[in-house]
């Protein structure tokens, strides 16, 4: 069974850039929010909306054939959290607010983490997230 790995945190935060880097040394399946929206002609951010992308992210993540699946997306809301249900969930809590002011305001810091990242070294954290796997 696939392991989903979450990372999450507000847009601008880092969140692609560690999952590219994680995605090569782990070789693992990658799930990016905003590609996976264009692909699916999704755009609605309601909460409605947002719950169906974590779902959707859950079953790609779930449709790999890879040991890890990365989905790299906000992730404001707990609910959305909990739908996805991460094996590992990594917060990118390296900025105080995104550029979409409805974002920040939804957004709500998560109490339960794997690793909260809080500065951007993507290159470092992506080998460390590797030898705590490993």
């Amino acid at each position: 069974m696939t392991k989903r790995i979450l990372i999450m945190g507000l847009p601008g935060s880092g969140k692609t850039t560690l999952a590219l880097a994680l995605k090569e040394r782990l070789g693992a399946a990658h799930y990016n929010a905003d590609q996976v929206r264009k692909d699916f002609n999704d755009w609605d951010f309601s909460p409605e909306g947002r719950l169906r992308q974590a779902r959707r992210m859950r079953d790609l993540c779930d449709s790999s054939d890879t040991e890890y699946a990365i989905a790299d997306f906000v992730a404001p809301l707990p609910e959305m959290r909990e739908i996805f249900g991460a094996t590992l969930t990594i917060w990118m809590d390296t900025i105080d607010s995104g550029r979409f002011e409805d974002t920040n305001k939804m957004f709500v810091k998560p109490t339960d983490w794997d690793f909260r990242i809080t500065e951007f070294e993507s290159e470092y954290w992506a080998q460390f997230i590797v030898e705590y796997l490993n």
